[in-house]
């Protein structure tokens, strides 16, 4: 099969009625970069209009983990570096990729096979079936790097029943297969071992939710589910103070953890979080959700958190980030406001 991507780091292919997009960078568990987003568009363009092609595969080519995310050094480096101009591109075009999967007219079947944090989630999670498996590793742990969750991350998981969408946005939490099907963050659950099948199935021409459906498995209990109520209780307001004093007063090993965990993260990036799972249930339809979160990646990107969370978490590797403002309280209200502003008429994001 012939790659026709015009990167290494995707394997764009043919085979049968499926087309397919192979993420190739396993030595960075096929992050996204730029390029890679680029050719994954043009490939979705191309095969829309081609009546050989039935569906769309996406999954990666080796090596542990789907997708562990966005190219996050490349990101910081636009913030210390060229005022975030090169960041916001590859936001602007990131977000125009997720999009176009959403609202794709073809199926399109995520194999989430691994790690899908982050950006990997913004390429699974719009695919119109996503399927965990019991490698997979689920998470947004955007908040941990003074980022947030991004993607489509606000359309999804505010979505969620029981304030568990809020509970994975806070803390990054990771969610085995199991737990991605309780929550309905999967829409099937397959073992590794029936992947292969499944793929060439798809491609010899059969309806993807039928093979899905055909090769499915129980999953094991979702341990979540045990702490279920504990999330829908501490984690049901909107306001960040609200879920650390409630969480505060729970004398459990639990809540201790989660506690701990969010005392860890960027307190501006966990407010922007709540008010934009808040927003988005107000969004009119996806593109309205990827213009707002478009607005606060543009402002985020060059606040002193991310560039401080990133350097504490993946370059330095230290784990003690100096978030500014340092405490929830300092996070005003005009801050918060400021970030989720309009842009100019010019810079707002819109769809492909």
């Amino acid at each position: 099969m012939t790659n026709i991507s015009g990167t290494d780091d995707i394997i764009i292919r043919r085979e049968g009625a499926a087309g397919f997009l192979s993420l190739n960078r396993p030595k960075a568990i096929h992050a996204l970069t730029l390029p890679m987003v680029h050719a994954m568009t043009a490939a979705l363009l191309e095969w829309r209009d081609d009546p050989e092609v039935r569906a769309v595969i996406i999954d990666h080519a080796e090596g542990r983990g789907f997708c562990s995310g966005g190219d996050i050094a490349f990101l910081r480096n636009s913030a210390l570096n060229d005022g975030g101009v090169s960041g916001r591109q590859f936001f602007h075009d990131e977000y125009q990729l997720n999009h176009l999967i959403f609202t794709y007219e073809k199926p399109v079947v995520a194999f989430m096979d691994g790690i899908t944090m982050g950006g990997g989630v913004g390429i699974s999670q719009p695919a119109r079936f996503h399927v965990a498996t019991e490698n997979t590793r689920y998470a947004m742990p955007e908040t941990g790097i003074g980022l947030f969750p991004d993607v489509g991350g606000g359309w999804y998981l505010s979505r969620l029943p029981g304030r568990i969408g809020q509970f994975l946005a806070l803390t990054g939490a990771r969610f085995d297969g199991a737990e991605c099907k309780w929550a309905g963050l999967a829409t099937h659950y397959l073992p590794h071992e029936a992947l292969a099948e499944a793929k060439a199935r798809i491609a010899q021409g059969h309806e993807p939710g039928q093979v899905l459906a055909a090769l499915s498995a129980t999953p094991p209990h979702a341990r979540i589910e045990d702490n279920a109520l504990r999330i829908a209780k501490h984690f049901a307001s909107d306001r960040y103070e609200d879920i650390l004093a409630s969480l505060s007063t729970d004398d459990s090993e639990w809540a201790a953890k989660e506690l701990a965990t969010l005392q860890t993260k960027s307190p501006q990036t966990c407010k922007v979080a709540l008010r934009q799972l808040a927003e988005s249930l107000m969004c009119a339809d996806f593109a309205a959700n990827m213009a707002m979160e478009y607005r606060i990646a543009s402002r985020v990107l060059t606040l002193p958190d991310f560039a401080e969370g990133v350097r504490a978490v993946i370059v330095d590797k230290d784990n003690t980030p100096q978030w500014n403002p340092a405490t929830p309280e300092g996070v005003t209200d005009d801050l918060i406001a400021n970030i989720f502003a309009a842009l100019p008429a010019a810079e707002e994001w819109k769809p492909l």
